[in-house]
């Protein structure tokens, strides 16, 4: 399955047989049941994660009410990255909706690479660059875009995953009621 991985890496960076067995040494492999959490709110990130497999959702608690923030899905990084590189806790949970194969690989790991390789430092740029990019996406998206046009943007890039997601925490992650959403969906179809 390492396979997997690299190939995707290598889609970033060509990577030696050297630094490959290097990196890939430090890589953990770990299966989660669904409703599982990765990480809760007030705890600090230890992993920066890749998905092989399933989906993942961010959540924030605000006045009672949970907010979704965002989804992870297959093939993309997930990680509490701001917890994660400034070593302080974490101001949302990060769980997963369906069972997910994550490949891991720990804070301390990953500097220590950092110290030592070429390819570890631009992968981990990349990494970075793409969390950022997502980010700055989502909050263009609440900005500029109705609650509509955000559920047919989620729903063009990833329509095969809006069926495992529960109908609240995709109103939620738009912005509007659950029932506002079947309407929306109404009109859509």
């Amino acid at each position: 399955m390492k396979k997997h991985i690299r190939d995707y890496f290598e889609q970033i960076y060509l990577m030696s047989d050297e630094d490959w067995e290097l990196f890939s040494s430090k890589l953990v492999k770990q299966n989660f049941p669904k409703r599982a959490t990765l990480i809760d709110s007030g705890q600090v990130e230890e992993y920066l994660s890749f998905v092989q497999r399933g989906v993942v959702r961010i959540s924030s608690l605000k006045n009672e009410r949970e907010h979704t923030l965002g989804f992870v899905f297959e093939r993309e990084f997930c990680c509490a990255y701001d917890s994660f590189i400034a070593r302080s806790p974490a101001d949302y949970r990060i769980e997963t909706l369906t069972e997910v194969e994550l490949w891991r690989i720990a804070y301390l790991d990953l500097q220590a690479l950092y110290r030592t390789t070429t390819a570890a430092n631009i992968l981990g740029r990349h990494i970075a660059e793409q969390l950022f990019i997502k980010k700055a996406q989502r909050e263009r998206s609440l900005l500029m875009q109705s609650a509509e046009q955000r559920y047919i943007e989620l729903f063009a890039k990833k329509k095969q995953w809006i069926k495992c997601i529960p109908l609240k925490f995709l109103a939620s992650y738009i912005g509007v009621t659950p029932q506002a959403l079947s309407r929306i969906r109404k009109r859509i179809t």
